[in-house]
């Protein structure tokens, strides 16, 4: 196992930064939210376009919406999760620049460059909707969030001390509904396998085994790398966020391993 990492994401990222791109939802709950964001913003800008006299073209309403939204945003941490809250509206202070010479334009484009810079409000409110319905629907705690279908699972031996004991796929799905959590002691694991090396007990790999060829659940879009005990009873589900363990009764091998 590597040396576990104690520098979180956050910290190693930019406390400031400026905020010119969206990121597109990929999980059907966050693009819901952000339908019915985008719905809003629709609704906003019908609004005032009706309400003004002097008619602007859409394709332009458009592009003045999409620089508004550029900002000088800091990142925060909610939940485990990171987010970008707006600040200063760069994309305001642009159009300002461009369109302040002639009174009129300004005039007729500002409320829309300031619904571009609303947008970001918008959008950061759909993701804070959609984190909890998301984990409602996708637990993390549960093994079956990573590990929907295991039909065409198998273990890849990634260690040399790991033998080759196969997958007992029927005991394997059997158990997944059993598997407890425990805690993950990735720092005891790490400085075990490096005391044993240093007392000349060799390198014994806790988890020498990868299983791949599953699936998990519909629409989570959670990437996953998941190894298992070299007892075949515990499973280490490690994500970009955290690790999971779980541990079950008996082993999803079909030949004993010690």
């Amino acid at each position: 196992m590597t040396e576990p990492e104690t520098e979180t994401e956050y910290s190693r990222g930019q406390v400031f930064n400026l905020m010119a791109q969206i990121d597109f939802p990929r999980d059907p709950i966050s693009i819901g939210a952000s339908v019915i964001a985008l719905g809003v913003i629709a609704f906003l800008v019908f609004r005032v376009y009706r309400k003004q006299e002097v008619k602007p073209k859409g394709w332009k309403i458009l592009i003045v919406l999409i620089i508004g939204l550029i900002s000088f945003s800091t990142d925060f941490v909610l939940f485990g999760e990171e987010y970008k809250l707006p600040i200063i509206p760069i994309g305001v202070g642009v159009l300002y620049w461009m369109f302040h010479k002639t009174g009129e334009t300004w005039k007729i484009y500002r409320p829309y460059t300031w619904l571009g810079f609303a947008a970001a409000f918008l959008f950061l409110i759909a993701d804070l909707i959609s984190l909890p319905v998301h984990r409602l629907v996708y637990p993390e705690n549960q093994p079956s969030t990573y590990l929907a279908n295991v039909e065409k699972a198998y273990v890849i031996p990634i260690h040399p001390s790991a033998a080759e004991p196969g997958l007992n796929k029927e005991s394997f799905i059997k158990q997944l509904p059993l598997w407890k959590q425990d805690d993950s002691q990735s720092e005891e694991w790490y400085y075990e396998t490096v005391r044993n090396a240093a007392e000349g007990k060799g390198i014994s790999e806790r988890f020498p085994y990868m299983l791949a060829g599953t699936v998990p659940k519909w629409g989570s879009w959670i990437d996953s790398v998941l190894y298992v005990e070299r007892d075949g009873k515990g499973i280490l589900i490690t994500t970009s966020k955290k690790q999971l363990y779980f541990r079950s009764g008996e082993s999803v091998f079909r030949e004993a391993v010690k």
